[in-house]
């Protein structure tokens, strides 16, 4: 069934709703009319030519509801019916007809079945070719009508159409004559483009014929034949076409002349009709980090941008006058357009006058709420409300809907109308050209669309913020800032290369100076539009820009200010009286304080007081309030002793943390409430958006400046108590996050290597006492809501940031609430759950006082396998995490004195535990790379009572060779880095049979392998780490296995600096340093026998090993890895350990070797004593 499209309120592509009954007399009528119809035959008399003339006049004129229920297969019958009662030689009656289909086709909802449509097609096609001229202009309308949303369905007709002599190519080339028939063809042409989800698309033959055909007309000047109005809406059915294309038709500009040509035009069209500017463009942009040709003459001097730069509208506002709403839809002609009569926004105008698109609906910034699942049916509502082109901008204007005044002047006005609409059409374009490309790709031509440098008396090149700066239209100017958040949005790598220099002496501009110079600018020029703006939905527009911005620039490599001129510019907007407007002011917040925390410029604002920056911008919002009137809430014991009132000088640490705590327990104020109108009928508290962007500034600032938040920590429990009793799952949600964060920020106080001085973190006994709190109040109840698992998941994940410190303090029976209740919700049904939970238990038994808790750790072992098998991925990763840890926490315990943990665990439980975590082994590389960790420590925890048991025997054997494939086969880096890192964990088991067992040589030999030629250096790091690990001789078998093994690390020494990654070079220095201390632990190993392999090696290579021995000495490694030698003690005395057991090797008779080696060793350290000025000393004679 072909889908047509017939109202404008319908985006295309979406369902549409089922049909309305008409009214009787609506319903009789068009029957009646029908019926008629239908009755007539095909007669070349003057009487039935005028007969059918009538009727086609009363069905026109009938008078039909928009979506009336007039069966589809009725509307299809009468329109077939029609056209077979009109000869193509009749051509008023074909004009008739046609404006007939186009009526119909546009004010009914209906859907014309496939067959009738083809032959409606058919009816149409001849008809422009055989009619007069002067019909095409309707017979093009029926066509448009027919086409819309149906290019699927018109398959066979493209030819006739879009082939190189169709239709639509003749009569819209530039040479054809009539001007509004050129418009009409276009206009076809763009319907044919728009698509249905889930039918075929046009070919791609075709495509490319189309966005050929549209970007010509763009490129095109205005021709003398042609007036302004028609050309305005030519410029909008291209703009339309193109975007299509690249919308529905997934269209990819894959070729950068396409790209380059098409930037190019809307750069120039997106300023069509400005005010003050006539700019020309080059026919092709070429990606370039520097300013290409873009140049403007001026037709009228521009005022310089330190003062408001759109003109200023003084006129007297008028009152919107209801009119007839209009239905023709996006098939609906745009000659037919009405002037505006809506009054501009203007910067000196009221704040509180409708938006462009007449929402007064509140909208949550989808920045400010990611990842937090909230009510759907809002978010989406509330998405398509705060978007300037979530309603479609090709729609006819009625006077309802219009950026203008009639007091503007008629034909000018409405000019100036049609001239927004294009600017408009061309940034949503833009739009989708940058949803369709790479952003490395979009990148290239930053600099055509983005400003670097303010305008300093020289014409300034035009960008996106001239647009947001001097368009007069509130709705192109949010349209603009829309199209430049696209293009921040991700741009944090681009971004990261900006860097501020005060080398003015430059005989070039580095590329990061330019890319900080436009960020600069970005803020400027942003903040100059916020200062000016008086449209509430632009406002908000701005602000959610400049979160971008802020969440993207490297202000860690920029000088400071930016951020503080952005804090004191959006802190009044805070209280601004439009709920979109607090929103985004409280993301911008969240963004400034979540942006490379901890920033020292932004630790210094939030200790600023509350009033403070509010006097510099208050003036251009006249409806804030007073610092006064800022809600405060007072720390206490009880929520219920907060006042709405703070003396002005009262010290609060942190200004933003009150305000958000306000925000979310206290109830609203009046001054702030007029235009909540998605808050609920009757409720007290700020609207739900307000509340929960406030909740989750708090949990930003919990988790990048938590010395500021651990001064409210009690204070904030009690919200999140609150939060959590209310019925708001969303709320409800946030409340726990914000718990989570506060509990990993404690958490990360007390490691060992944190930059908290001991006398400033939180005292364990306050953290007790603030989980006591929580496991006293509502968290419980969350932990059990099934109804909600998601806030039960992120009860799970909160539960498991408790302190470990101040778990062992908790009260018994809080501790085994925690405990019971995890491992009951092991056995839930919900992958979010179980996922949660398994990875909370991979917490607790790492716990120093339940890691030795035999029931404990053995209830957890059992809860983990079981995960361990469910068919969720994500259930599995987190339950193998938690194998890991469990393991390790086995590998804790066998050092503790008392033995009676490793007697009292379970075999079995031991043997379940290396069976699964074998499987897992074979599992996704998520799974895999903890399965093999898991692996690596149960097989160094085996006691030589579980080796002797037969059936070990297999299952060691069958782990010890998963281990080893994992570590040759081309898996991901992590899986074969943790699996070398567990093979040298069972080589630390003195019980397993290292060097006589059958798998000795398979696991030397992938260890070699991979320190020779692995891509990675890190696993090569841990290969050369696990080589060095067996401490006796025996361990490493034969004397072809020790031979093979010195050989390859020799080998390794040499290929440390052999590779194409750039990345890996960081790596080379800590990689030499674990070959050098596996050579020298070779040497303090090696027996009589082994020494003539060794002395072969000196001989080829002796002058490289002794250069990096000698640098390993000197430096040793670069980096933190564990199991490295780094202070230069412990590295001279390796060497003089392997020194010691040479001069104790008995040398075999007549061989040389161990003097070689001897000799070799002394003079590394003899070098290495001179250099430093330290003494050698030997330990006995040289056999040189």
């Amino acid at each position: 069934m072909a889908a047509v499209q017939v109202a404008a309120s319908l985006p295309c592509g979406q369902p549409r709703e089922a049909p309305r009954e008409l009214s009787p007399e609506q319903d009789d009528g068009f029957r009646r009319l029908s019926a008629r119809l239908r009755a007539l035959q095909p007669d070349d008399s003057t009487m039935s030519r005028m007969e059918i003339h009538l009727l086609f006049d009363q069905l026109i004129s009938e008078n039909y509801s928009e979506g009336g229920g007039v069966a589809p297969e009725d509307v299809s019958a009468l329109l077939v019916r029609a056209c077979q009662l009109v000869p193509l030689n009749q051509n008023h009656l074909v004009s008739k007809v046609s404006q007939l289909i186009h009526r119909l086709l546009n004010r009914l909802q209906v859907v014309v079945d496939e067959q009738n449509l083809d032959f409606l097609l058919t009816y149409t096609i001849s008809a422009i070719q055989q009619c007069s001229s002067w019909t095409h202009m309707e017979i093009l309308q029926a066509l448009a009508a027919l086409v819309y949303c149906n290019g699927s369905k018109c398959q066979k007709h493209l030819p006739d159409l879009l082939g190189k002599s169709g239709l639509l190519m003749k009569l819209s080339d530039l040479s054809h004559s009539d001007p509004e028939v050129r418009r009409a063809a276009v206009h076809c042409m763009a319907n044919l483009c728009l698509s249905v989800p889930g039918q075929p698309y046009l070919e791609e033959s075709y495509q490319h014929v189309c966005f050929q055909a549209f970007l010509t007309i763009l490129q095109s000047p205005k021709l003398s034949d042609m007036d302004d109005i028609t050309f305005c809406m030519l410029l909008q059915n291209a703009l339309k076409g193109i975007q299509s294309l690249l919308n529905g038709g997934k269209m990819r500009l894959t070729q950068t002349e396409h790209l380059g040509a098409l930037l190019a035009v809307l750069k120039k069209v997106m300023f069509h009709g400005l005010p003050g500017l006539n700019i020309e463009m080059p026919a092709v942009l070429y990606p370039t980090p520097l300013p290409q040709y873009d140049g403007r003459s001026p037709v009228k001097p521009q005022q310089p941008e330190s003062t408001p730069a759109r003109p200023c509208v003084n006129k007297k506002k008028k009152h919107k006058v209801k009119t007839k709403k209009t239905h023709q839809g996006e098939r609906a002609e745009e000659e037919e357009e009405e002037p505006c009569s809506e009054p501009e926004a203007a910067p000196g105008l009221s704040m509180d006058r409708a938006s462009p698109c007449g929402q007064s609906a509140w909208c949550a910034s989808p920045w400010g709420s990611q990842g937090l699942p909230v009510d759907g049916g809002r978010v989406a509502g509330r998405e398509q409300a705060s978007s300037p082109f979530a309603s479609s901008s090709w729609k006819r204007v009625s006077s309802s809907e219009s950026d203008y005044s009639d007091a503007e002047g008629g034909v000018q006005g409405k000019m100036r109308s049609y001239q927004a609409k294009v600017r408009q059409g061309a940034l949503a374009c833009f739009l989708s050209t940058i949803k369709s490309i790479e952003k490395k790709v979009l990148y290239g031509y930053w600099s055509a669309f983005v400003p670097d440098t303010p305008e300093l008396g020289s014409p300034q090149s035009v960008s996106l913020m001239t647009l947001t700066l001097k368009d007069p239209s509130p709705k192109t100017r949010a349209c603009a800032l829309q199209v430049l958040s696209a293009i921040l949005e991700g741009s944090k790598q681009f971004l990261s290369v900006a860097e501020d220099t005060s080398d003015h002496k430059r005989a070039f501009t580095p590329f990061s100076v330019t890319i900080a110079s436009s960020i600069r600018e970005l803020h400027r020029c942003l903040l100059l539009a916020l200062v000016a703006e008086s449209s509430s939905q632009t406002l908000t527009q701005i602000i959610k820009c400049l979160a971008n911005l802020v969440s993207n620039a490297p202000y860690n490599r920029l000088k400071l200010s930016l951020l503080t001129k952005v804090w004191n510019h959006i802190k009044p907007y805070i209280r601004h009286k439009d709920v979109n407007v607090r929103v985004s002011s409280l993301t911008l917040l969240g963004a400034i304080v979540s942006t490379h925390a901890p920033l020292p410029e932004v630790q210094l604002l939030l200790q600023q007081p509350c009033s403070s920056g509010l006097s510099s911008s208050s003036s251009a919002t006249p409806h804030l309030s007073t610092p006064d009137g800022w809600k405060t809430f007072p720390a206490g014991p009880a929520l219920e002793e907060a006042s709405l009132s703070s003396p002005k000088g009262s010290s609060e640490p942190c200004w933003l943390i009150r305000l958000c705590i306000s925000t979310v327990v206290l109830p609203k104020e009046d001054s702030c409430s007029g235009s909540d109108a998605g808050s609920a009928l009757g409720s007290t508290y700020e609207p739900s958006p307000m509340r929960l962007e406030a909740l989750q500034v708090l949990a930003h600032l919990a988790r990048g400046y938590f010395s500021m938040a651990q001064l409210y920590l009690m204070e904030l429990g009690e919200v999140i108590c609150k939060c959590m009793c209310e019925a708001n799952p969303s709320i409800q949600l946030h409340g726990v996050k914000l718990l989570e964060e506060l509990g990993t920020g404690l958490i990360q106080q007390y490691k060992p290597d944190s930059s908290t001085a001991p006398e400033q973190r939180v005292p364990v006994h306050r953290v007790v006492m603030f989980w006591t709190a929580m496991l006293s109040g509502p968290l419980p109840r969350a932990l059990q809501s099934a109804e909600h698992p998601t806030l039960q998941a992120s009860a799970c994940d909160a539960l498991s940031s408790i302190l470990p410190e101040a778990f062992s303090s908790l009260p018994n029976d809080k501790q085994i609430l925690c405990i019971t209740v995890l491992l009951g919700l092991n056995d839930s049904k919900n992958h979010l759950v179980k996922a949660a939970t398994s990875r909370a238990l991979g917490v607790y038994v790492l716990f120093p006082c339940l890691r030795q808790d035999v029931i404990f750790v053995a209830d957890t072992a059992n809860a983990i396998l079981m995960s361990l098998q469910d068919k969720s991925l994500n259930v599995r990763a987190k339950a193998a995490w938690s194998l890991g840890n469990l393991t390790d926490t086995l590998i804790v315990n066998m050092d503790i004195p008392d033995p009676s943990f490793q007697d009292e665990f379970s075999g079995l439980l031991l043997l379940k535990m290396l069976q699964s975590a074998i499987q897992a082994s074979t599992d996704k590389d998520k799974v895999k790379s903890n399965a093999v960790r898991a692996l690596g420590n149960l097989l160094h925890f085996l006691q030589p009572s579980h080796i002797e048991r037969p059936r070990f025997a297999e299952i060691i054997e069958e782990a010890i060779q998963a281990l080893i494939a994992t570590v040759v086969n081309e898996a991901a880096m992590k899986v074969r880095w943790n699996a070398c890192y567990a093979m040298g964990n069972v080589f630390k088991n003195p019980a397993l049979p290292l060097g006589t067992a059958p798998w000795t040589s398979q696991a030397y030999k992938a260890l070699t392998s991979v320190v020779m030629s692995c891509k990675n250096f890190k696993v090569r790091i841990r290969s050369a780490a696990a080589l060095s690990v067996p401490g006796k001789r025996v361990q490493y078998g034969s004397l072809e296995q020790f031979a093979q093994i010195w050989s390859a690390l020799v080998t390794a020494l040499q290929k440390s600096e052999d590779t194409t990654d750039f990345l890996e070079f960081k790596y080379c220095a800590s990689l030499r340093t674990h070959i050098c201390q596996a050579l020298l632990h070779l040497l303090s190993l090696a027996r009589a026998s082994d020494l003539p392999c060794i002395q072969e090696t000196l001989k080829l290579n002796g002058d490289m090993i002794r250069s990096y021995i000698l640098q390993f000495l000197k430096s040793g490694a670069e980096g933190d890895d564990p199991g490295a030698v780094h202070t230069p003690q412990e590295r001279d005395q390796m060497v003089r350990v392997a020194l010691k057991h040479m001069y104790s090797v008995q040398a075999l008779a007549g061989d040389t070797a161990r003097g070689v080696i001897v000799g070799f060793l002394e003079d590394i350290l003899t070098i290495h004593c001179d250099s430093s000025g330290g003494q050698v000393v030997l330990h006995g004679p040289s056999d040189q």
